[in-house]
């Protein structure tokens, strides 16, 4: 028996195409879906993120020189 692991981005149609295609296999005999993997972080963290990221004026911070960096 094999494992296999995917990563699939369900916001595209291949990604969609191919999820159906895979729970379309759960009435299978030979095969297993195991879990899901759910996102650890809420939707609404993720919205902040991606904002802060896209706007202008940030200030990047380089861990390493962490107070050198804060000047």
């Amino acid at each position: 028996m094999a494992t296999i692991t995917l990563k699939i981005n369900e916001k595209t149609n291949t990604g969609k195409a191919i999820k159906n295609m895979i729970l379309a296999l759960i009435n299978v005999p030979d095969v297993e879906i195991i879990s899901e993997e759910k996102s650890p972080y809420s939707p609404a963290f993720i919205k902040k993120v991606s904002k802060a990221r896209a706007e202008k004026g940030g200030i990047t911070v380089n861990p390493d020189n962490l107070w050198e960096s804060i000047k």
